[in-house]
């Protein structure tokens, strides 16, 4: 009986990991890296900002803000090196993990696009979960111009 519980704990763990894993490879895709994310942005719409600054970041985390007693804080960032995307899903339903990836380069341009990937499948309790999540994500500075573009939503 306790073998049976020993394996049977032993197979949970490992599935959490595998997911954990997953998820990992996902926000470190194409040298970006996931800073924070949360289920609520205050941000009605979908919407990609992309920060080289402090001051920005800190006009945005004044609007998620809002409604939190105590805020988030803000991520520490040195835009020498780096820039930051924020990523506003808008209002979603179910529970959905964006995927960034480089579709185009050229000298001064940088498409990206958005696509959304189902974290739990088959699941129909998750579909009436009605969230307005954001994601922010670090990537080294680039002086190119980047467009972002909405892949099978």
């Amino acid at each position: 009986m306790k073998q049976a519980l020993a394996i049977l704990f032993i197979c949970l763990l490992s599935c959490k990991a595998q997911k954990k894993a997953d998820l990992q490879m996902l926000e470190n895709m194409e040298g970006m890296t996931l800073l924070t994310h949360d289920y609520y942005s205050g941000f009605q719409e979908y919407e990609v900002t992309v920060i080289k600054d402090t001051k920005t970041l800190n006009k945005l985390y004044s609007q998620i803000n809002k409604t939190r007693k105590p805020g988030l804080p803000v991520p520490m960032v040195d835009f020498t090196e780096n820039q930051v995307i924020m990523l506003c899903l808008g209002k979603l339903q179910g529970e959905k993990t964006p995927v960034l990836a480089k579709s185009e380069e050229t000298e001064d341009h940088l498409l990206v696009t958005v696509s959304l990937m189902a974290e739990k499948e088959g699941n129909q309790a998750d579909t009436s979960i009605v969230s307005y999540p954001f994601y922010i994500y670090k990537m080294p500075y680039t002086s190119k111009t980047m467009d972002f573009k909405k892949v099978d939503w």
